[in-house]
């Protein structure tokens, strides 16, 4: 698999990634020995870029990580780890702390958790609006320092917070939903990234499965799923958003490819610069979304898929409202 540079100052990654939450029961029910094969098949075809969060599954996630890289080349590993949500004993949101002693402390438990010495790229989840984002920066330029984190990326920050960020230590990246019906990057964040040399690491390509192709009514029911309370997934909205996936499917199908592919393969023509987070949680999945690489979009194809979807199609936030009020990319 090609190899590109993320960012100005980052290590070299693959041009797809593996997203690893749903391994860990976010989209439901999961199991372990399904999700270390995805990694290890992820390995196999190349990318070497695995994401993570030490709030998945409560530390789950980077405990399965750490499962499935046992004898493996650390050197062939870019692992990226997000930080600092807290969570209750049912698994819910008690909001962000990106105090410095705290961070530094997340990342004690994640380096045990992973079993490595070193995190390749360490970001904070959400902006915390108790802690200058300069602070948080600046205590992850610290665990630079101290070996811990070779780099520092961001999550869902808006324009102003990534050049604030940027004015303190170099930033390799961005992590932020981008698809065909989530655009709003498009305006402001993602031109200040490349004002920057800030590469992007795009989550969401097929927004949580519901422009997969393969998303059917009356799945995500479970209370564990992240998609039984998505505005996206209900409803009307979700009758709306399956006819632009219906009209989706018919560029697919005179391409000869599936409608995830045709998904995963825009996200990645919007520049090079542009890193997609395929979050399959079997290798099947992972197969088909590897099978986007070879999808080559014309300028026409490019125009046809954004009639076909246009932006601001989408019936729905792709988060509730009362977390899109707290998330500083939505501001």
């Amino acid at each position: 698999m090609k190899q590109v540079q993320l960012g100005k100052t980052g290590p070299m990654v693959s041009t797809l990634s593996l997203g690893c939450m749903g391994m860990s029961g976010m989209y439901g029910p999961s199991d372990r020995a399904t999700g270390i094969a995805t990694i290890h098949a992820a390995l196999d075809a190349g990318i070497n870029l695995l994401d993570t969060g030490d709030f998945y599954g409560m530390g789950h996630n980077e405990m399965l990580i750490g499962e499935a890289l046992k004898g493996i080349d650390r050197d062939r590993i870019i692992l990226s780890v997000k930080t600092g949500a807290l969570r209750d004993r049912d698994g819910g949101f008690n909001g962000i702390d990106n105090r410095p002693a705290a961070l530094k402390n997340f990342i004690a438990y994640s380096l045990q958790r992973l079993g490595v010495d070193y995190i390749d790229i360490y970001r904070p989840a959400r902006l915390d609006p108790n802690v200058p984002i300069e602070e948080t920066v600046g205590a992850i330029a610290d665990m630079i320092k101290a070996g811990y984190v070779r780099h520092i990326g961001l999550s869902e920050v808006g324009a102003e917070t990534i050049r604030r960020a940027a004015a303190v230590h170099p930033i390799v990246d961005l992590q932020i939903e981008y698809s065909l019906i989530s655009r709003g990057i498009e305006d402001a964040i993602l031109p200040a990234c490349r004002d920057l040399s800030i590469g992007v690491t795009a989550y969401g390509v097929l927004s949580r499965g519901l422009i997969s192709g393969h998303w059917k009514k009356g799945q995500g029911t479970e209370k564990s799923d992240f998609r039984s309370h998505g505005p996206r997934f209900q409803a009307e909205n979700l009758d709306r958003n399956l006819s632009l996936v219906e009209a989706l499917r018919v560029i697919a199908e005179e391409k000869g490819a599936s409608v995830a592919q045709i998904a995963i393969a825009w996200v990645a023509a919007k520049g090079a610069d542009i890193i997609p987070v395929i979050g399959a949680r079997r290798p099947d999945r992972l197969a088909e979304a590897l099978g986007s690489q070879a999808v080559t979009l014309t300028a026409d194809d490019l125009s046809a898929i954004e009639r076909a979807v246009p932006k601001d199609a989408a019936a729905g936030g792709r988060y509730p409202e009362a977390m899109l009020a707290h998330m500083d990319s939505e501001k």
